[in-house]
């Protein structure tokens, strides 16, 4: 049977004081909530100045999530990791490492908005050897011995909790990615289902002599779906904060940049609807849904979307909860 994941970008529109505040609490207490229900997996992400405070710091909420919780897994997808520190970064997961006692994942992504690199002070036109140098870096910090940084020899404590090291993945959906990658002994994770760069890197593995990564794809189009009993009314009542998150997401896209869960719906909520990313279907539709992806598909919950009121999130999670888990479990 699919995966179930719940995904949280804590988008909210006005940037309230009050909306921010319960936006992030909910993500922690609807994280808690789906783990007791029996749900996989939470998913995060980063951007940056976006307008609806769409997600800048997935670390932080990646945190308070591990923290209150003990089994559910939490992805981090995508660490814009150029944009970071390298020394600090691997202090930062390898301390979530502890908390979470190995749940949590990071994909380390490149990102594609110049605007945010030119917020952070950060060259994009040398994000490819800065990212290299920043996976390096976790690496050799990971393993809790003293290494060469920079002209300068340091160490970092304390070592990660998972050997031998966090679970990291190189995401991206280019060759420079998966050579990267591969380079680096790592899992690749491609944002599109691009079957040619996982066969590339299995191809590259298979060169290298490495047997020990794996490639990961979405499927061909992802879906978000909101669970509830009436798909029109609900249709009706959201479909503007649908529109809203796809039509924020489009406008970062750029024409060399694939991505499974990008909409070209953006005109009206009919188009939406019609595309089929973002979806309200059933309790006994998602369960059909699942059947039909079957082990390796996954159902996607996204009870916030597009900053709708967190109570219509709440009751799209505990419908899910309470009428779609026990029958694939």
């Amino acid at each position: 049977m699919a995966s179930t994941v719940v995904r949280f970008n804590q988008v909210a529109p006005g940037l309230g004081r009050g909306d921010v505040s319960g936006r992030y609490r909910a993500t922690v207490e609807m994280a808690a909530f789906a783990e007791e229900a029996g749900v996989d997996l939470v998913t995060l992400e980063e951007h940056h100045c976006a307008e609806d405070g769409w997600s800048p710091a997935p670390l932080a909420t990646a945190g308070a999530v591990l923290g209150r919780t003990e089994r559910i897994a939490v992805m981090v997808s995508a660490l814009i990791t150029p944009l970071y520190d390298p020394l600090r970064l691997a202090e930062e997961i390898a301390v979530l490492d502890h908390i979470g006692r190995g749940r949590l994942t990071v994909v380390a992504g490149i990102g594609y908005r110049p605007a945010e690199y030119e917020a952070f002070g950060v060259e994009w036109r040398r994000r490819g050897r800065i990212q290299d140098e920043v996976l390096e870096t976790l690496l050799a910090a990971w393993t809790g011995s003293p290494f060469e940084y920079r002209g300068r020899t340091v160490r970092i404590t304390p070592p990660p909790y998972t050997e031998p090291h966090p679970p990291l993945l190189v995401g991206g959906t280019s060759m420079a990615a998966v050579k990267r990658a591969v380079r680096l002994r790592l899992p690749f994770f491609s944002a599109d289902n691009l079957p040619e760069l996982a066969d590339a890197y299995q191809k590259l593995s298979a060169e290298a002599g490495w047997d020990g990564g794996f490639a990961l794809l979405p499927p061909e189009r992802s879906k978000f779906v909101y669970c509830t009993e009436d798909p029109e009314q609900a249709w009706a009542r959201y479909g503007e904060y649908f529109l809203h998150e796809a039509r924020t997401y489009a406008s970062w896209q750029r024409a060399e940049i694939s991505s499974a869960v990008a909409s070209h719906a953006t005109g009206t909520v009919e188009e939406l609807r019609a595309e089929g990313v973002y979806c309200c279907l059933t309790p006994d539709e998602c369960v059909a849904d699942a059947e039909a992806q079957g082990p390796l598909g996954s159902v996607i919950l996204h009870p916030l979307v597009g900053g709708m009121p967190v109570e219509d999130g709440w009751r799209s999670l505990r419908l899910f909860a309470e009428r779609v888990l026990p029958r694939l479990k």
